[in-house]
């Protein structure tokens, strides 16, 4: 079941995706046959509305065609006035909004315990206007008010995010796609390898080596004979994924996270393996994340480096690369997110800054955060609705599409309902290859933050 508000994009997106009407046995084969290598970057903490919200392209859902869209200064006294979305953000965000799953909560709800129940039978909906309201809970004893609503608010333009306007204006970018759970980094990056954060809800000590011993991208592919590398950033902030996994260990095969520097010798050479996972560094000043307390304009310059590489590399006709963003960070979406299947049956329970407890079910979606498909096989300048499961439900898609998408690529089954439910994207691949853009624009370092107390 969908929140009312969403379901007004359904007609929208089956229009959208009827020129793309292949069987799925059919868009398996086809991809299977053109695409042997897929690399997969995860950015940190941005929403859609944030890091697109400028992008000119026809059938963007963003501020610039939409909005502008206004959040109250205080939920209980919107007398107080609003501060509204607007064009031009900062390169560095140094405070860091509210992400937690009950900071979610209160930017999606209204409150750090909304009721599940209301929730599931649609009487609650998310109206997504909470998230200045949260920014000034956290900072206003020592922040402006309006830069702190600029940080929330406020989105990128064109200018600004060249490298991602480039994206856009070449490749596949989807319109509803939202992280695995509304909730912090290491959850959603464990959903997104291995589709469920099992019972886990903030970025916990679990996440050290050795931490999972559940079933992983990463063990499906080396059991079903494919290869893979985890490439990752030595200054460290973003997984590596692979080693949150015992089994990486007792296969012997930690020694497929490497260095970053690596991947850039393995796509000149023709290397790169069957799948390929990139840690960015965060979370400060000088990482490559595009987490809000570091440099968009520097995300920008990594983005810009995979790019350019794997469209030198020998491998580039063969190549699918995915950029995504692990969640949303606080920043401000006008979309609510919609419910999911559960993908098990462990919940995660957190004590909010009102001092209740709050049980989360794993039943809904986080926000809605930027994802792009790239490659020669994709259309370009494509806005992707809603997409269709294999139950033929028109819903989001969302981090487990990935897994979904992979499942068939490198034949593994669903790990869960959660993956079983979500839609695929082999359709987007085309049975011809087409001309790309040989490397993309220079990134430039743009305003910086007004503020400088960093909570990260």
């Amino acid at each position: 079941m969908l929140p009312t508000t969403f379901t007004g994009l359904l007609a929208f997106a089956a229009a959208a995706s009827a020129s793309k009407c292949k069987s799925n046995t059919e868009a398996v084969k086809n991809m299977k046959e053109h695409i042997k290598a897929v690399v997969l970057l995860v950015m940190e903490n941005r929403s859609f509305d944030n890091i697109l919200g400028g992008q000119t392209l026809a059938g963007l859902d963003n501020p610039y065609h939409n909005g502008p869209y206004c959040n109250p200064y205080n939920l209980t006294n919107p007398s107080l006035g609003s501060a509204c979305s607007a064009a031009k953000d900062f390169d560095s965000i140094a405070d860091d909004p509210d992400h937690a799953v009950y900071g979610n909560n209160i930017e999606f709800y209204g409150t750090f315990n909304p009721s599940n129940d209301d929730i599931l039978s649609g009487k609650l909906e998310a109206k997504q206007n909470g998230f200045v309201h949260e920014q000034l809970r956290l900072y206003d004893s020592s922040v402006n008010t309006t830069t702190l609503s600029e940080q929330v608010m406020n989105y990128y333009t064109e200018a600004q995010v060249p490298v991602l306007t480039s994206l856009v204006q070449n490749f596949v970018t989807f319109n509803y796609w939202h992280s695995a759970i509304p909730g912090p980094t290491d959850p959603n990056r464990l959903a997104l390898v291995a589709g469920s954060s099992f019972g886990h809800g903030t970025n916990d000590a679990s996440f050290t080596a050795k931490g999972f011993d559940e079933v992983s991208i990463f063990q499906s592919l080396t059991e079903n004979g494919y290869d893979w590398r985890n490439y990752h950033d030595p200054v460290g902030g973003t997984g590596p994924e692979a080693s949150w996994f015992q089994w990486t260990y007792d296969a012997g095969l930690d020694k497929n996270v490497v260095d970053l520097d690596n991947f850039y010798v393995d796509a000149a050479a023709g290397n790169l393996t069957s799948f390929s996972i990139i840690n960015p560094s965060c979370c400060g000043e000088d990482t490559t994340s595009m987490h809000p307390t570091g440099l968009v304009s520097l995300g920008e310059g990594l983005i810009k480096d995979v790019y350019d590489a794997l469209r030198a590399s020998p491998q580039w006709n063969e190549t699918l690369f995915i950029i995504t963003y692990d969640e949303t960070g606080g920043f401000h979406d006008h979309i609510a997110p919609p419910l999911a299947p559960k993908p098990d049956n462990l919940t995660y329970t957190a004590t909010t800054p009102a001092g209740e407890d709050y049980t989360f079910d794993f039943d809904r979606l986080g926000g809605r955060m930027p994802t792009f498909l790239i490659s020669p096989w994709v259309d370009k300048a494509h806005v992707e609705g809603l997409g269709k499961n294999a139950a033929g439900e028109t819903v989001s898609y969302s981090a487990t599409s990935i897994l979904r998408t992979l499942g068939y690529l490198f034949d593994f089954a669903p790990y869960n309902p959660r993956v079983e439910w979500s839609p695929s994207f082999e359709s987007l691949i085309n049975t011809e290859a087409r001309s790309t853009i040989q490397e993309l624009p220079e990134a430039d370092p743009f305003r910086k933050a007004k503020a400088r107390k960093f909570r990260v």
